[in-house]
């Protein structure tokens, strides 16, 4: 007999701030700790639910080792005071992470294996460099050429998308105008509330020996940019 599928939804959601890697006012911070500032922040919306019937944490890493490393997922859960019944795991499709965390969290619950799911995402580029501390790669995975595609970045990604579907330079520079509007007008609104207050971060920010005796506080509005406009198109 089967099962209807049913639905799924978000009921809390929280961010930290956007630093800037490797200089920014993150640098010092490890990312299981900003990560659990995050779930902290999330719970808090939700005062009504038992944090024991949350059945895991799915947590994307795209860089998982160092201080990122092991299983994250796990060790930020139990960071958070959530109680060690709650599952975590650590999953990795490199820059689709954390949304590859939110739809497997999402499916859990859909076809019933779960009631409640937290989907995460934790990524510390100051601490963990793109590709690592020490990347070493079997290179046999390019013995077939239909494999080199592994090693794309997303700029050459980016090439072929846009000559594949065939979209202009103008269209691109269009579409990030608008984008840049749209979200400098969704956080005048409000709507992007979830970034969680940078005053429960500055604790954590507070500066140690290893770094500069002033650290600058993280700003809300640094990214997206207040200034961009379309490029002046050549004569």
């Amino acid at each position: 007999m089967s099962r209807p599928i049913q639905d799924a939804y978000i009921v809390a959601a929280s961010r930290t701030p956007i630093g800037k890697a490797p200089k920014g006012v993150f640098r010092s911070i490890r990312p299981d700790d900003l990560l659990v500032v995050a779930l902290r922040a999330a719970l808090a919306q939700v005062p009504s639910l038992d944090p024991a019937i949350i059945e895991d944490a799915i947590v994307g890493c795209a860089i998982p080792e160092g201080e990122q490393g092991l299983n994250v997922g796990r060790i930020a859960a139990l960071l958070a005071g959530l109680p060690n019944t709650v599952g975590g795991v650590t999953v990795n499709r490199f820059c689709a992470s954390g949304l590859t965390a939110l739809a497997m969290a999402a499916d859990r619950i859909r076809v019933g294996e779960a009631e409640v799911m937290i989907a995460a995402g934790c990524e510390s580029m100051s601490m963990v460099p793109m590709m690592g501390n020490a990347p070493s790669m079997n290179m046999h995975v390019f013995d077939r050429s239909e494999n080199l595609g592994i090693a794309y970045g997303m700029g050459l990604t980016a090439e072929k998308v846009a000559t594949q579907w065939k979209v202009s330079r103008e269209d691109q520079d269009a579409f990030a105008v608008e984008s840049h509007r749209r979200a400098l007008a969704a956080q005048a609104a409000g709507e992007f509330a979830e970034i969680w207050p940078r005053a429960m971060l500055r604790s954590a920010a507070a500066p140690s020996r290893s770094t500069k005796a002033r650290e600058p506080t993280p700003r809300l509005r640094a990214w997206p940019a207040c200034d961009r406009s379309l490029p002046p198109k050549a004569a």
